[in-house]
C-alpha cells in the first residue's frame, strides 16, 4: 500500500468541510467511502455509504475525519464500536478537523499502539478554496504517513505543510485562526464606523488593501459582504468561538500572555448570543451593526 490513488479511502464527517472535500476526492476518480451521523449529508453522487463507523474503518486503508469538536473526535476515534476498535496494523487516520493538541497527542499515541498512523491535519481556505480544492493544510505527525496520504489529500489542496510531530498541525490551525478570527472581528467593526461616518465602502476597501491596514478579511471577505454576499457555507459562528477557546486553552498551557484574545473570543460569543451562532461567522459585522443602531453594509442610502 504506497500509491494514495489504489489504496481504499473513507471519510469520516461529511457535514460542511468534509461534504466539499469528499465532493472533490470522487470528481477526480477516486473511489471513496463515507460515514456521516446525519444519513442526508451522504446523498453525495459516486459516494459508497457505510452503516457504520465500524463498517468503513474495516473496508478502507486511509480514514479521514472532518468532526466539529475534540469531544467528538475523541468519541468517534476512541469510544465504543470507534475507529480503534476496528482498526488494523498499517492504516492510517488523518484529522482534518480543528481540535485540541493534548487530545490530538493522545489519540496519536493510542493509535501508534495498534500499529496505526495518526496523523493531524489542520485545514484552511474555508469553503470556497474546498469546493475548488485549493485548501492549505499543516499537517502534524510522522513525515512518511504524510508522503504516503499525500496523493489523496492533494485532490483538495493545494498546499501541504508538514509541521513537525503529532500535535503541530492542529496547533499551527488554531494560531492561524485566531488570526483570522481577530481580523474578521476588527475589520467587520471597522467597516460598521466607515458606514456610519458616510464612507463610500468599497473606495475605502480599496484604501485599505493598499495600506497599512490590509488582512485576509479586507481582502477576500468584505468586498463582497458589502455587496450582501455573507459567503455562505464557511465557519460558523459557533465553530469561530470554539476555536477561538482552543486557541486561549493553548496560549494558557504554552504560558504565553493573550492581550487580545479575549477581546476577539467576546464578539463572537456576543454575536452568537444575540442570534447568529449558527450562522457564518461573516455574520459578526451584522451583530456590530445591530449594536450601533441597526447598521448593515450592504444598504446603501
Amino acid at each position: 500500500m504506497t500509491d494514495g490513488h489504489t489504496e481504499k479511502v473513507g471519510f469520516i464527517g461529511l457535514g460542511n468541510m468534509g461534504g466539499r472535500m469528499g465532493r472533490c476526492i470522487l470528481q477526480n476518480g477516486q473511489t471513496l467511502f463515507g460515514y456521516d451521523v446525519n444519513p442526508e449529508q451522504l446523498n453525495i453522487p459516486g459516494l459508497q455509504a457505510a452503516g457504520s463507523v465500524g463498517e468503513l474503518v474495516q473496508t478502507v486503508d486511509i480514514v479521514l475525519l472532518s468532526l466539529p469538536s475534540s469531544a467528538i473526535i475523541e468519541k468517534i476515534v476512541l469510544g465504543e464500536n470507534g475507529v480503534f476498535d476496528h482498526a488494523r496494523e498499517g492504516q492510517i487516520v488523518v484529522d482534518l478537523s480543528t481540535a485540541r493538541v493534548s487530545s490530538s497527542r493522545a489519540i496519536h499515541d493510542a493509535l501508534a499502539g495498534k500499529g496505526v498512523s495518526f496523523l493531524d491535519a489542520g485545514i484552511s481556505g474555508g469553503a470556497k478554496l474546498a469546493e475548488k480544492g485549493e485548501l492549505t493544510l499543516m499537517v502534524g505527525g510522522d513525515a512518511e504517513g504524510l508522503e504516503r496520504v499525500r496523493p489523496i489529500l492533494e485532490l483538495f489542496s493545494s498546499h501541504i505543510f508538514h509541521m513537525g510531530g503529532s500535535g503541530s498541525g492542529h496547533a499551527a490551525k488554531i494560531l492561524n485562526n485566531f488570526l483570522n478570527g481577530i481580523s474578521l472581528a476588527a475589520t467587520a467593526e471597522v467597516m460598521v464606523a466607515a458606514k456610519k461616518t458616510g464612507l463610500h465602502l468599497e473606495t475605502f476597501l480599496n484604501v485599505v488593501n493598499n495600506s497599512s491596514g490590509v488582512n485576509f478579511a479586507t481582502i477576500n471577505r468584505f468586498p463582497f459582504i458589502i455587496k450582501g454576499d455573507y459567503l455562505e457555507g464557511g465557519l460558523t459562528g459557533e465553530l469561530m468561538a470554539k476555536d477561538l477557546h482552543l486557541y486561549l486553552e493553548l496560549i494558557k498551557e504554552l504560558g504565553v500572555v493573550s492581550f487580545q484574545g479575549a477581546s476577539c473570543l467576546n464578539a463572537f460569543e456576543v454575536a452568537n448570543g444575540m442570534g447568529y451562532r449558527h450562522e457564518i461567522s461573516n455574520k459578526v459585522v451584522d451583530a456590530i451593526g445591530d449594536l450601533a443602531g441597526g447598521v448593515r453594509l450592504h444598504k446603501e442610502g
